[in-house]
């Protein structure tokens, strides 16, 4: 299995993932107040969304690939 179908298949994958669950949330951690020994951290949680039309053009963008990166031989 050469590059290209690797990269076409992740592409495909990425789509799916990404239409199966519209969105991801990450915990950011920041330091807010450092006095001598004292620490106070803020934990900050943040969601990204994924647009549709991403989803939809990775997958295309996978299978394009797919196509055209096998008929090369």
């Amino acid at each position: 299995m050469n590059t290209i179908k690797i990269a076409a298949i992740v592409l495909m994958v990425s789509g799916i993932l990404g239409l199966a669950y519209g969105s991801f949330s990450y915990t950011k951690e920041t330091e807010a107040v450092k006095l001598g020994p004292v620490e106070l951290s803020i934990k900050e949680k943040k969601s990204v969304n994924i647009p549709v039309w991403a989803g939809v053009g990775a997958i295309l963008a996978g299978g394009v690939l797919l196509i055209y990166g096998s008929g090369k031989k």
